[in-house]
């Protein structure tokens, strides 16, 4: 066998795989695991924000694309090292007043790949600081274990959920308004 034809083969072997993955039923479940976090930039440096107190649940489909679900996680739960920091964040996002950062999953695209790795696109609603946006999200879906693992990363804008306070001290000190959420779930059957 020539090494073209077993790169053929391969590919072949990987893209059945990814199609019996998007054409399997996936039962529902509830978050077992998850982590959000996000990638600020600001005049007094870099920093990230952290948080691991996830929870959601997916309702299963007969196939992938029929997968909904939701996971969100509390604002107050977020933290970046730094008090200060931290205080501000509350305050701009209002924490009191909208305690929850929400995605609720409408569909889902599923893509090429392997079990291992299967991309998809997810569409949703974000919810963030009593703003809702129509949302489409790449992601990369695992099957670890019996369960369902997601895992996105994309930009975000603070400005489009209304989020204020970004400057202090006349603009010296400053946040800027984007960006990037990462987020890493996994599902367990129930």
């Amino acid at each position: 066998m020539t090494r073209r034809s077993l790169a053929v083969m391969l590919a072949l072997m990987l893209l059945a795989a990814g199609a019996a993955a998007q054409q399997s039923p996936i039962a529902s479940g509830t978050v077992k695991e998850g982590r959000l976090s996000f990638d600020g930039r600001a005049t007094a440096g870099d920093f990230t924000g952290v948080t691991t107190t996830v929870t959601g649940a997916m309702e299963g489909g007969p196939e992938l694309a029929g997968v909904r679900g939701w996971v969100e996680a509390p604002v107050a739960t977020l933290k970046t090292g730094n008090d200060r920091r931290d205080r501000d964040l509350n305050k701009s996002m209002e924490s009191g007043k909208y305690p929850v950062i929400r995605f609720e999953l409408e569909r889902v695209e599923p893509g090429s790949g392997s079990e291992d790795s299967l991309p998809v696109t997810l569409h949703g609603r974000l919810m963030i600081h009593g703003e809702t946006r129509e949302v489409t999200l790449p992601a990369t879906l695992g099957f670890p274990d019996s369960t369902v693992r997601v895992r996105s990363t994309f930009p975000l804008n603070l400005k489009e959920y209304r989020i204020g306070g970004l400057s202090k001290m006349l603009g010296i000190l400053k946040m800027y308004e984007d960006i990037v959420v990462h987020v890493d779930v996994t599902f367990a059957a129930q």
